[in-house]
């Protein structure tokens, strides 16, 4: 019941413990006040210190992953039993030889499932070389999808061409599209709202910037500077010359400047086809685009529409004049995304717009039959046939995919058994959920021996 010289009950310290344990300092002072306990925060916090740790046990297979302590400056790693289902341990770091060290004390390990890292890797081959590693699957797809953002920012040109020249018709209609009458068209510029342009054609700021950078970047490279010469002679920072300097073309540089959303993007049709009706209302406009879901201001419009009102010439009265409608190219996400998706999962419209886009660049046919390809291995834990669909990436003119083939064979042990085993990283990312709650109700501001004391110790 007592211990000697104590002040508290084992009953009354378990209490505290606990209490300690889910709500740390204040938060826990506040309800032992609530039930009647004075005790102070930083007693709390002292007696969870001390509440001893539960050893970690014969751990066979072995989770690892990192996390933030604080974002871009200092992080942890967190290791997980997988059979048990519970965090074993927290080392400071996402270096080697931390890992490397509770590796060696822990000779039992059969199967370490990491993330591509290179510092686990390292660890894992140090530490316990008996031990097989498995590269995480979740993380081989986001690999294949940063790859192939990346593939369509650099052919996001064809796509472009491929749909300005086709106007809309009847057999080609856009979505959402309201077909106007041929006597009320407006003579108003049209320009297809791929991100490139203004409502006057002509390059957007950020368009016209990045032109510019690439252009003066690649003409010193061609002289033989170094990239700290390049960005001390434009004055860029030396991330923005390496990521200039790397950037297979303009175009992949372009469509990542371009491929934000906004918030009229998927209304731009239909607004374009009222506008060509002769609707210029713009309150009215918004009124329609209200029902249609629309949640900007009316003042998002007036700014879109401010350039399409022609000038006027006093004296002359413009005739209306019909012009045929070019499709509005879809964002590169949006074209990734539906690459990445399962056939059967993709809508009737969005399959018609990937099989055009396929048909007008070889090239993104070539990279979303890789993909298929990589999503088939990868579902019927296929790794034996990884060496096969590597040879076929490395037959097609694919260089971001190339890069990710030199990627994979650095690794190519671990992203074989990734790829022919179950075991992944998927609980070992659920615990790191969990330690960013139990952060952000400490504020950020709780040391990692205290995070290491509600993270193992807590349900």
């Amino acid at each position: 019941m007592t211990r000697p010289y104590a002040r508290q009950t084992q009953v009354l310290r378990s209490m505290l413990a606990s209490i300690a344990l889910c709500l740390a300092g204040r938060p826990g002072a506040r309800l032992a006040a609530a039930l009647g306990i004075r005790i102070a925060k930083d007693a709390l916090l002292d007696l969870l210190r001390s509440v001893p740790q539960p050893p970690a046990g014969a751990v066979r297979f072995l989770g690892v992953d990192d996390f933030a302590l604080r974002k871009g400056d200092s992080y942890a790693t967190i290791l997980v039993d997988l059979e048990a289902r519970r965090p074993v341990d927290v080392l400071p770091g996402r270096d080697a030889e931390p890992l490397a060290a509770w590796l060696r004390r822990h000779p039992e390990v059969e199967v370490i499932c990491r993330d591509r890292a290179g510092a686990y890797a390292e660890a894992a081959r140090n530490g316990a070389p008996q031990a097989m590693q498995v590269a995480d699957a979740w993380h081989l797809w986001r690999n294949v999808a940063d790859t192939v953002e990346r593939t369509v920012g650099s052919h996001h040109g064809c796509i472009q061409a491929a749909f300005a020249a086709t106007p809309v018709t009847a057999e080609a209609p856009a979505r959402d599209l309201v077909t106007p009458e041929p006597s009320r068209l407006a003579a108003v510029p049209f320009v297809p709202p791929d991100g490139t342009l203004d409502v006057n054609g002509q390059p957007r700021r950020l368009v016209a910037r990045t032109t510019e950078r690439y252009a003066a970047v690649q003409a010193l490279l061609a002289e033989g500077r170094s990239l700290t010469a390049i960005g001390r002679t434009l004055r860029l920072d030396h991330s923005t010359v390496r990521r200039f300097a790397r950037a297979a073309s303009l175009d992949e540089l372009l469509a990542k400047a371009t491929g934000q959303l906004s918030l009229l993007d998927e209304h731009k049709t239909y607004l374009h086809a009222r506008w060509l009706e002769g609707c210029h209302d713009i309150p009215q406009l918004h009124r329609e685009l209200r029902e249609r879901g629309f949640t900007g201001s009316v003042q998002c419009l007036r700014r879109y529409f401010r350039a399409f009102r022609p000038p006027r010439q006093p004296g002359r009265k413009q005739q209306p004049v019909s012009r045929p409608r070019p499709r509005s190219a879809p964002k590169p996400r949006r074209v990734v995304r539906w690459i990445m998706t399962h056939p059967q999962r993709l809508a009737a419209a969005d399959a018609a717009e990937l099989k055009e886009i396929r048909t007008a660049c070889p090239h993104l046919d070539a990279a979303a039959r890789h993909v298929h390809d990589f999503a088939e291995m990868l579902h019927h834990l296929h790794g034996d046939q990884l060496p096969g669909w590597m040879e076929r990436v490395l037959a097609d003119d694919l260089p971001a995919l190339h890069s990710l083939v030199s990627g994979l064979r650095r690794d190519l042990d671990a992203v074989t058994t990734g790829l022919s085993t179950p075991w992944s990283s998927g609980q070992v990312e659920g615990h790191v959920t969990r330690v960013k709650l139990i952060k952000r109700m400490a504020y950020g501001r709780a040391n990692l021996d205290l995070l290491r004391q509600r993270v193992l110790l807590g349900p």
